[in-house]
């Protein structure tokens, strides 16, 4: 049997609660016992409202675009290898985060960086007390149905628990064109100001030491120098490639000398030399 949740009104979130009557599951689903009495239970899965997607619980699933999660594996496996020495470093992509601020319910953003951290563990919640240090950057990466949510919801609730740096990449239609913007906000004095891209329209990711572009449509990372920086699993991919290609290219080298110690072996018998 299936439920469907009260509906809630966010009104700086710019979309209704609940998805639509043909798809009430469109933000995602959670799993929730029911107890019948006597023993007995049932397990119903319940759609998700925009409150739960803002604030979610463990367990719950929420729904991403293929874009979605291609860009959140790139982001992610491109700050991984920015940090890779740095052992205290961890990259969070979809966990959920307790905050130690009273006033604000634990968020699950798309992306997070955070320092400091005593012991890597299995987090399904990261607790911010519990851990004794917070997210140094959080990135969020909009879908229509939410894009209210990451764009001022989350902007004013970041704000609150003192998140240093967050980046919305906003997935925009313009003249019923899709594109793809970038949004960055530094907090000075608790108080969160827009990041001034470059000339070229990039921004810089300090804690990551990655400049953040968009080029054809897709996001690109850059490095200090200005080279881009691709896909953790496409490098190792490239270079498993490289190293085959080289064996290859040794083992043809290696059957050819072979191959020219025989004739010549055949050649001096030829002669008569042996």
């Amino acid at each position: 049997m299936t439920t469907t949740a009260e509906t809630q009104t966010l009104p700086t979130a710019g979309a209704a609660d609940t998805a639509t009557p043909d798809d009430p599951f469109g933000y995602g689903w959670r799993y929730v016992k029911r107890d019948l009495g006597e023993g007995d239970f049932t397990i119903e899965t319940v759609p998700l409202t925009l409150e739960d997607v803002l604030h979610p619980e463990e367990g719950d699933q929420v729904t991403h675009s293929e874009a979605h999660q291609r860009r959140v594996r790139y982001l992610c496996n491109v700050f991984a290898s920015r940090l890779v020495h740095d052992p205290a470093a961890v990259v969070l992509d979809d966990v959920r985060i307790k905050w130690d601020v009273p006033e604000v319910r634990p968020h699950g953003p798309d992306i997070m960086v955070i320092f400091g951290v005593r012991e890597r563990k299995n987090w399904s919640t990261f607790d911010v007390a519990q851990e004794g240090v917070r997210p140094a950057l959080i990135i969020e990466l909009t879908s229509p149905e939410t894009a209210g949510l990451d764009r001022s919801n989350k902007l004013e609730q970041y704000e609150t628990v003192g998140v240093p740096l967050y980046v919305i990449i906003d997935a925009v239609t313009s003249r019923r064109q899709a594109g793809i913007r970038l949004m960055g906000y530094q907090l000075q004095q608790e108080v969160y100001q827009m990041l001034v891209p470059n000339e070229q329209g990039r921004l810089w990711l300090e804690p990551v030491r990655v400049w953040l572009s968009v080029a054809a449509d897709e996001i690109v990372c850059y490095d200090e120098a200005g080279q881009p920086l691709g896909d953790y699993v496409a490098l190792r991919t490239a270079l498993e490639a490289e190293i085959r290609a080289r064996a290859e290219a040794e083992a043809r080298a290696a059957t050819a000398e072979a191959r020219v110690r025989e004739l010549e072996a055949e050649l001096r018998r030829l002669r008569g030399e042996d």
